[in-house]
């Protein structure tokens, strides 16, 4: 009995840092996962707030268009995607010179 636990008892006093220095690993590996998480997050946050800005912002000019009693809906929605057009890069939207001459 004496024997075997002389056998076993350098066995476990070297296990005991081998155990610490994998456990202090563990947690280092755990808090690098939970930065980058939060960095994920963030960045898709960012991302979100993003497309809800220009999603609000074509609200604004829809209101626009609704409220303003003015202006004729059909006319300016027209106008809306040739300015799109012409921002795309595309140019001229066709048959802009029959409207200039209506």
């Amino acid at each position: 009995m004496e024997g075997i636990l002389a056998l076993l008892l350098p066995v476990i006093v070297l296990s005991i840092p081998i155990v610490a220095i994998w456990t202090k690993h563990q947690q280092k590996m755990t808090e690098m996962q939970i930065g980058s998480t939060a960095e994920q997050t963030a960045e898709k946050a960012a991302q979100y707030a993003s497309h809800i800005q220009r999603l609000e912002d074509r609200v604004q000019v829809l209101e626009r268009i609704v409220t303003d009693r003015g202006y004729d809906i059909a006319t300016q929605i027209e106008a809306l995607r040739d300015q799109r057009k012409v921002d795309e890069g595309a140019g001229m939207p066709l048959g802009l010179e029959q409207k200039e001459r209506v």
